[in-house]
């Protein structure tokens, strides 16, 4: 479903324009997921084109997460298809499926660290399950992803019961780069956060996305980081997409919910910037 309102030349937010390509290397088409008689997804289609940061935004329970986790293969779908980077993964044979996996990284939204684990042991994790290193190397990828998400070399040592929420974002986002992945999953990854460092984790995710040239799929409540770092956004509502498209295209939608989420009152900023 190609959305006839992206420009591809459009940044909502201050940053300097980035240029996503018409490439979809994620397509969702027709899935639903129910969870015994309650359908949380219906014939939903969506499409998250190469390079752009894709806010994927919904009224709290409308199914948002569920989405991510039944594109990652967390939860099944009774309908429809998938495709990663081209390849059908209900179709794909082992070796084809752990070639797209290794494509990906994954935050979820509450970092999902290994409480046992030191952060350093936690980056390794993905390059134990993938690669054959030796541990000196993953000691030294596992540091260098230290580095790109911002956090000090001191933090390696360290168990994630003593981190910030903060630095327990920024680890979690270091153990999804462990693979130097192309297509980013995250999940409310500024929840928690105070304003300042909400800021500065949209920050790093646009300057890793323009750096490493990433495509970045967002669940977010987040309505800064919509408008600071975002190419696109698409809302779910009524078990589906109800609509697609730039910060100006969610302004103008008649949907009361859309209305209601972007213009309300904690929107107040963003329409004045859009003004």
């Amino acid at each position: 479903m190609a959305p006839a309102s992206f420009n591809p030349d459009h940044r909502p937010g201050q940053r300097p324009a980035a240029r996503p390509s018409r490439q979809a290397v994620l397509k969702v088409r027709g899935v639903t997921v129910a969870f015994g008689q309650k359908t949380v997804l219906e014939n939903l289609d969506l499409d998250v084109w190469r390079g752009e940061i894709l806010g994927f935004v919904g009224a709290s329970g409308s199914g948002k997460s569920v989405l991510m986790r039944t594109v990652l293969g967390l939860n099944r779908r009774r309908a429809g298809e998938i495709e990663i980077f081209g390849v059908d993964y209900d179709r794909a044979d082992d070796a084809e499926r752990m070639a797209v996996d290794q494509r990906i990284g994954v935050l979820f939204q509450h970092g999902a660290l290994f409480s046992a684990l030191t952060v350093l042991e936690n980056i390794q994790v993905p390059m134990r399950e993938y690669l054959d290193l030796s541990p000196r190397l993953m000691n030294e990828l596992a540091r260098l992803k230290l580095e790109l998400v911002g956090l000090p070399q001191d933090a390696a040592t360290k168990l994630p019961s003593e981190l910030s929420g903060g630095m327990i974002k920024r680890a979690a986002l270091a153990r999804a780069l462990a693979l130097d992945p192309e297509l980013l999953f995250l999940d409310e990854p500024t929840s928690g956060l105070d304003p300042i460092g909400a800021a500065a984790f949209d920050d790093l995710i646009a300057t890793l996305r323009d750096t490493l040239g990433l495509t970045v799929y967002m669940v977010t409540h987040d309505l800064d980081s919509l408008f600071a770092v975002c190419d696109r956004i698409a809302v779910l509502g009524g078990k589906h997409v109800l609509v697609e498209g730039t910060i100006d295209t969610m302004l103008d939608c008649p949907d009361a919910w859309v209305q209601a989420y972007f213009r309300g009152p904690r929107a107040r900023a963003i329409v004045h910037s859009a003004a």
